[in-house]
């Protein structure tokens, strides 16, 4: 199977297990479940759950114990990435109208609606990454997530708005943000394979890699993106006076760095390595969405 075969086949698996995990919109309460599956089913890349199906299978995961265990990781990584966005667009936040070519959950179902809609996400989400019985994927998901990781980026990232800043600062912001959840995939992946000391810790440099460098290029098409293909409004950095790559070093600077992180990414596999991990990386240094 080629590379971008099994990528689309794993976007696909990872949809059926959303639908599986969320609960209906026809139990009860209806709307708090209308609404989290409307954030969660509208589609994107998938990419968090993908990384850490292909770290898993890149690191010889038991595909007889998959179901219980990777399975459940992917559904619990994408519903988290999806409750940051859910919260990410609040108007106490980016204020934020699309998302996915849709709009954002809080223009659809209201503020308290969509609020609670992302912390049932992440209940629910640990509570899947606990069913797999490591409590090795359990920490390494609350480390991604916590005040050393995403939660600890976006406050920085809000103190960091309207004030002048230096590329240092917008790479921790990028590190911890954008940047851990994607490192956590791998990790994750890893860890539920089995794998060993030395492989998890090039593995694990190449998410940090992939992670800072997915976010610089998401920088780069929030000035030159198409509102069609990237399914939000491009300029909302700028609107919201965010701490941004280009904003610092400027476009063209910021995609050097970016093809430079893939570079070094790439670079932690062998030779003769012909994996979707590396396939991956080099889709985030091209991707225009």
């Amino acid at each position: 199977m080629d590379h971008k075969t099994y990528v689309q086949n794993t976007q696909n698996l990872t949809d059926k297990l959303l639908d599986k995990y969320i609960p209906s919109d026809q139990s009860e309460p209806a709307l708090l479940h209308e609404a989290m599956r409307y954030s969660v089913m509208a589609g994107g890349k998938r990419l968090r759950p993908v990384l850490a199906k292909a770290t898993y299978d890149y690191c010889g995961g038991d595909e007889a114990s998959a179901v219980s265990s990777i399975h459940k990781a992917m559904a619990a990584l994408e519903m988290v990435h999806t409750y940051s966005l859910i919260h990410d667009d609040l108007p106490c936040m980016d204020d934020d109208d699309l998302r996915r070519g849709i709009p954002t959950c809080h223009k659809k179902f209201g503020v308290a609606v969509a609020t609670l809609a992302g912390d049932a996400l992440h209940v629910i989400a640990f509570q899947l990454m606990a069913e797999t019985g490591s409590s090795q994927v359990v920490l390494e998901l609350a480390q991604a997530v916590g005040t050393s990781g995403m939660l600890g980026g976006q406050m920085a990232d809000i103190e960091a708005e309207g004030k002048v800043v230096s590329a240092e600062e917008v790479r921790n912001i990028h590190i911890k943000k954008t940047g851990a959840l994607i490192r956590g995939a791998v990790r994750i992946g890893a860890l539920l394979a089995e794998t060993p000391g030395d492989t998890l810790k090039r593995l694990t440099h190449y998410g940090e890699m992939i992670g800072l460098a997915f976010q610089i290029i998401d920088d780069i098409l929030d000035i030159e993106g198409d509102q069609k293909l990237l399914g939000k409004s491009p300029g909302s950095d700028s609107k919201n006076r965010k701490a941004t790559y280009p904003g610092v070093i400027g476009v063209e600077a910021a995609r050097k760095e970016a093809n430079r992180l893939i570079d070094e990414a790439l670079s932690v596999f062998n030779s003769e390595d012909d994996s979707a991990l590396q396939y991956l990386a080099r889709y985030i240094g091209q991707r225009e969405h």
